[in-house]
């Protein structure tokens, strides 16, 4: 099936000003999983759906642009259908990296007035509160990304010697990262570097500060397969769902 006979649910994007880029493009390898690990289940459903479920009960209600490599634009149709998914969104192609995957999602926003989240697909513990707060901030700064303090004393390894760093002064970065849509459209314009482990290094680059929000130690990344198990646990918590 190809994107063009996407079902109806999956409708064009609104006339609301706030958009999200959920980026779909990991594989199973460290999670030992022959299935993207993004498309595994979490309490009986995919984690992409519960990470999406998260954007749709914020009050900022962005349009979903979902960025997914080719190759399984088909399975992900036969999921929405199996599991009678039924969050509007719209489906992208992903590019060779993160940078043209979000790039690619980029280009169906036209309004350079629009807030624009961008946020990893399996981080499907994100909370509405702190998803607002972004939107927030970043209407009022042009910039806002989601981090936590380091729990840990912290190490750096410089030219074979290690180095204490102040652990207050570490903070660890986690999605979503939220911007102006002009801003980050420029951004994106720069041509790709490796140094771009996520958005706010390619907003740095183009020369905005970046501003921090609140985020929360329990918005894990699914990365290993311990942390279905953990997100497990910790969804059972969450007073939203």
């Amino acid at each position: 099936m190809t994107t063009s006979n996407l079902t109806s649910h999956i409708s064009h994007l609104t006339s609301n000003k706030n958009y999200v880029i959920i980026v779909a493009g990991g594989s199973g390898s460290r999670m030992q999983s022959a299935v993207p690990k993004q498309f595994l289940l979490l309490n009986r459903k995919p984690v992409l759906m519960h990470t999406i479920a998260a954007f749709d009960r914020s009050e900022a209600k962005p349009n979903i642009i979902l960025v997914l490599p080719l190759a399984y634009h088909g399975y992900w149709q036969q999921l929405v259908h199996e599991h009678n998914f039924t969050i509007s969104h719209q489906l992208v192609t992903g590019g060779e990296t993160r940078f043209h995957s979000v790039k690619n999602g980029l280009d169906l926003i036209t309004n350079q007035e629009a807030l624009v989240a961008v946020h990893d697909a399996v981080r499907p513990l994100i909370s509405p509160d702190i998803i607002d707060e972004a939107y927030q901030c970043a209407a009022e700064y042009g910039t806002a990304v989601v981090a936590v303090k380091s729990r840990d004393s912290i190490r750096q390894v410089k030219d074979g010697r290690s180095v204490s760093l102040i652990r207050d002064e570490i903070y660890l970065v986690q999605t979503p990262q939220t911007f102006k849509a002009s801003l980050l459209k420029k951004a994106y314009e720069q041509p790709f570097d490796t140094k771009f482990t996520d958005d706010a290094s390619v907003v740095e680059q183009y020369g905005a500060e970046i501003k921090l929000t609140e985020g929360d130690h329990s918005n894990i990344k699914i990365t290993f397969p311990e942390d279905i198990a953990i997100a497990e646990l910790l969804l059972s918590k969450k007073p939203w769902l």
